[in-house]
């Protein structure tokens, strides 16, 4: 067999070509989904505005106006999306209170990807008993109803919007740790992992360089997944009154405000609504792309 001898100067040459990562070919064919490309769209206008918007407008979050209340939406006074019933401009309050909802969304899931990772990957890869202890943990856990072990968190602890991401990013995580630990059983038989193993890496360091980065397409995909449900569990907190609470205002509160004055009102619901409605799409939207666009098999 005759086996061809590279140079010093050839093998440079060939460790310099730089080919396309997964992740640059899955933005490209994100980019070509144009549901997903429309929602990436519309998701940044929201949150742009949601954060940068308010200071832009005449009115402030808190300015109440007794001799504009309820206003139906008007360009001529100023008021697009009308006023509340305490004179205050919906728009800017819808404003603000994506601010609230969006970060909850994000936070939260952030506190449930951390610990369903840390979970899910632990228990996948050493296997055995731990494995079996933690999953019926996991069990036992999902047997309880998690809305009613968040609404008794809030009642015990306070309403607090600190623990109120902490508190559905406690109760978010156990569908993230089934499925992390189901990768992670199946990535670390793979050679890369065990030739990891026979240079005499630790397990930490396998996790940490090898297992969660070949996760991260499906942690990427969940997220987009999660965001919207932790923004509707938010919601109906606010909604039952054990969420958000005045002087702040979320999505999740102005649509319960908005239901008991649909009838005289009807901006009061609908605008809110709207802007929850397109959110929630959008990231439904983006989470199906990323999920075609990371998944070699539809390409």
């Amino acid at each position: 067999m005759n086996i061809k001898h590279y140079s010093k100067d050839d093998l440079d040459n060939i460790l310099s070509v730089k080919g396309n990562s997964l992740y640059s070919d899955a933005f490209k064919r994100l980019l070509k989904n144009k549901a997903s490309l429309t929602s990436l769209i519309i998701l940044s206008l929201i949150t742009l505005l949601s954060v940068f918007g308010p200071y832009f407008l005449q009115y402030d979050f808190y300015e109440t106006d007794w001799n504009s209340i309820y206003l139906p939406p008007s360009i001529e006074s100023g008021h697009y999306f009308g006023t509340d019933g305490n004179g205050r401009d919906l728009f800017v309050r819808i404003l603000y209170g994506g601010r609230l909802s969006l970060s909850i969304g994000i936070i939260a899931t952030l506190v449930s990807v951390i610990i369903g990772v840390t979970y899910g990957t632990i228990a996948g890869y050493f296997g055995g008993k731990l494995d079996t202890v933690m999953m019926r943990i996991v069990e036992i856990l999902y047997a309880m109803p998690y809305l009613i072990f968040v609404i008794i968190l809030m009642v015990v602890f306070g309403r607090n919007i600190y623990l109120l991401f902490l508190a559905i990013g406690a109760v978010e995580w156990l569908t993230m740790a089934r499925i992390v630990r189901g990768q992670t059983i199946s990535i670390k038989e793979k050679e890369f992992i065990e030739a990891s193993k026979s240079l005499g890496q630790s397990s930490f360091l396998i996790i940490i360089k090898h297992i969660i980065p070949n996760l991260a397409g499906t942690i990427i995909v969940y997220i987009t997944l999660m965001v919207p449900s932790v923004i509707i569990l938010e919601s109906f907190l606010s909604f039952l009154g054990l969420g958000v609470q005045e002087p702040l205002t979320s999505w999740g509160v102005l649509i319960s405000e908005g239901s008991r004055e649909m009838e005289t009102a009807w901006w009061l619901l609908i605008f809110p609504g709207l802007f929850m409605v397109l959110t929630l799409a959008s990231l439904n939207f983006i989470g199906d792309g990323l999920r075609d666009a990371l998944d070699p098999k539809e390409y």
